[in-house]
């Protein structure tokens, strides 16, 4: 099945009846100020709200300089940005800590297991409605495989990243502000740098 299959059910009407059904009105519910798809049968009000990503930069170390630091990014194999690079990162589960979540996205993207150091960033995409909560972390082996949603991965030294292959925005802020901390446990988290939005890849 497709994403746009069109013998998929639609899951506003009822069957037997050409009448759509459910959440597909838009007003402004009573105590509230935004306009919201609701349903006027029963009243349900469906509300659209930001998605969380998280993920980490994980490292491993060959020695004790920062030049010894490998960075693991994973190649894209999924939409959008097919074939760049990014970190491991991906959305939040229900019932899921983001600590989890990163641990949890970069096994299923790069078959690698990390233990979580610290926060690194918080991130805020308006215009994809994410928050994207980036720690720092530390692999705990160097054997690392693509996953399902990567073509290929790989640790690369500083000097090594291809910073013109690199998917979006956020990666290259987490990047350079990971460098900047190399060695520091005591920083407060970043943000998005002073007037980016993340709005274009």
């Amino acid at each position: 099945m497709t994403d746009d299959d069109s013998s998929a059910p639609d899951p506003t009407r009822q069957s037997g009846v050409g009448d759509p059904v459910g959440p597909i009105h838009r007003a402004i519910p009573e105590g509230d100020n935004r306009e919201r798809l609701i349903c006027r049968d029963c009243g349900f009000i469906h509300y659209r709200n930001p998605v969380v990503v998280v993920g980490a930069v994980a490292t491993w170390n060959d020695g004790d300089e920062p030049s010894a630091q490998r960075i693991l990014l994973c190649r894209r194999a999924i939409a959008p940005q097919i074939g760049l690079w990014t970190l491991p990162a991906g959305y939040l589960e229900l019932e899921e800590t983001t600590e989890a979540g990163a641990v949890r996205e970069t096994w299923e993207e790069a078959r690698a297991h990390i233990s979580i150091d610290r926060l690194l960033a918080v991130y805020n995409v308006p215009r994809l409605s994410q928050v994207q909560t980036i720690y720092q972390a530390t692999l705990l082996s160097p054997e690392i495989a693509p996953g399902e949603e990567s073509l290929d991965v790989k640790l690369f030294a500083w000097d090594d990243i291809p910073w013109d292959e690199i998917a979006f925005p956020t990666v290259r802020w987490a990047l350079r502000q990971h460098r900047s901390v190399i060695g520091q446990t005591d920083f407060a988290p970043f943000g998005n740098p002073s007037g980016e939005s993340g709005d274009y890849f």
